[in-house]
C-alpha cells in the first residue's frame, strides 16, 4: 500500500535555540525547495499565534513565499484556524494565492481558537469559537462558489470559481463537519491508532458526496523519524518531546534545542511524564521498521496520503530523515537537495 499513497510535508517555522525567528522562516522555504527535489507530493505550513518557538503565525504569507520560491509542489496550509479569521477574507486570500499559482495551492483550515485567553482576546475569539466552526466553514465554501446567501451581493474575488482544493484538518467534531461539508480529512495525530482508525470509520460512514469530492479521501498526519538506526530515529524526536513537556508544566512553548542538552537535563518528575509520553508511540526507527509501521496504519485507515510534520533541531539529520523516508516510500527523487535548511 505505502507505494500507491502520497506523501506530503508540514512545517511549521520552528525556531532553534540561539536563532532569529526571521531564520526560522527563511528555513521553512529553502526546507520546501528541497522537499520539492526529494518528490513529495505537497508543503503545508501552519497557523500559531504568541508562541516563541512558532515562526509561522501567517500561513497564507508564508505559504506565498514558498510558492514562488517553488515550481511543482502544491502549496498550502495546514491550517488557516477558520475560528480566527472573517471567511470573505480566507477566500479572498487562497483566490489571490490560487490565481498568482494556479493549480498549486491548498486551503486546509482546521478549527482551534488561541493558545490562552490573551491570545484569545486578542484575536478576538473566545474558547466556545470552535464551535462556530461549521457555520463559517459553509459560508467560506459559498464565498467560494459563488453561492452563499448571508451576504447577498458579497463576492470573494479572486477566489469565486477557482476550484480551490478545501481540506479539514480534526479529529473528533471536526471530522464529523468534514464528513457533512464532503471534504478530505486530514487527521493526527500517528501515535493513537485505535483513536486515529475510529474516527476515520465515523467520518466515512457520514460522509456525504459533494462537488468538493465524490467519496472520502483521508490523509494521516504526525511525526515520522527515520534514521540508520532505531536510536538515531529516536533522537530526532527528543527536541520536540521537550519542547512539548515543557510546555505543558511552564506554559511556555520553547524554541527546539540539541538532543544532547535534553538528554543531559534533569528533569522534575511532572517534566520526564510529560517527556516519555511525548515519545510514546512516535512512529520511528529503521526504514524497515517504519515501512511495517506505515504499511499497518495506510491499510487499517485506507489512507491516500501520509502528511508528515517531523521538526527536530538538527536539520542536516532531518533532511536525512526525509530523504530515506522518500526513498522508502518510492517518490520521483530523491536528488541531490540543496543546502542545509530543513
Amino acid at each position: 500500500m505505502i507505494s500507491r499513497t502520497r506523501f506530503s510535508v508540514l512545517d511549521r517555522s520552528r525556531t532553534r535555540a540561539g536563532q532569529e525567528t526571521a531564520a526560522a522562516l527563511r528555513d521553512t522555504v529553502r526546507f520546501a525547495q528541497q522537499i520539492e527535489e526529494l518528490g513529495y507530493h505537497r508543503f503545508w505550513v501552519s497557523e500559531h499565534h504568541s508562541v516563541p518557538g512558532v515562526a509561522g503565525s501567517a500561513p497564507t504569507v508564508l505559504a506565498a513565499a514558498v510558492a514562488g520560491a517553488t515550481s511543482t509542489i502544491r502549496v498550502g496550509t495546514g491550517g488557516v484556524m477558520l475560528p480566527n479569521h472573517r471567511p470573505l477574507v480566507v477566500a479572498e486570500q487562497f483566490g489571490v494565492l490560487a490565481s498568482l499559482f494556479p493549480g498549486r495551492i491548498d486551503m486546509g483550515l482546521g478549527r482551534s481558537v488561541g493558545f490562552t485567553g490573551g491570545i484569545r482576546r486578542a484575536l478576538g475569539v473566545d474558547r466556545e469559537g470552535a464551535d462556530a466552526f461549521a457555520d463559517q466553514l459553509r459560508t467560506l465554501l459559498g464565498f467560494l462558489t459563488g453561492t452563499q446567501t448571508d451576504f447577498p451581493q458579497v463576492h470573494a474575488h479572486p477566489a469565486e470559481g477557482l476550484g480551490i482544493p478545501a481540506y479539514v484538518l480534526a479529529m473528533g467534531e471536526g471530522a464529523t463537519v468534514a464528513a457533512e461539508a464532503g471534504l478530505p480529512l486530514v487527521i493526527g495525530d500517528l501515535r493513537s491508532r485505535t483513536r486515529m482508525v475510529e474516527a476515520v470509520g465515523r467520518y466515512r460512514d457520514a460522509f456525504k458526496p459533494s462537488q468538493w469530492a465524490a467519496g472520502p479521501e483521508v490523509i494521516i498526519s504526525g511525526n515520522v523519524a527515520v534514521a540508520g538506526t532505531a536510536a538515531q530515529a529516536r533522537r530526532l524526536l527528543v527536541p520536540e518531546a521537550w519542547s512539548m513537556a515543557y510546555s505543558r508544566t511552564h506554559g511556555v512553548f520553547p524554541p527546539l534545542e540539541p538532543a544532547e542538552a535534553t538528554e543531559s537535563r534533569t528533569m522534575t518528575d511532572k517534566e520526564r511524564e510529560f517527556f516519555e509520553s511525548g515519545l510514546r508511540g512516535q512512529l520511528h526507527g529503521t526504514p524497515d521498521e517504519v515501512y511495517a509501521r506505515l504499511e499497518d496504519l495506510i491499510t487499517a485507515t485506507d489512507a491516500a496520503e501520509v502528511l508528515v510534520t517531523t521538526s527536530s533541531y538538527d536539520r542536516a539529520a532531518l533532511l536525512d530523515s526525509y530523504s530515506r523516508l522518500a526513498r522508502l516510500a518510492g517518490l520521483d527523487g530523491p536528488r541531490v537537495a540543496r543546502g542545509q535548511g530543513a
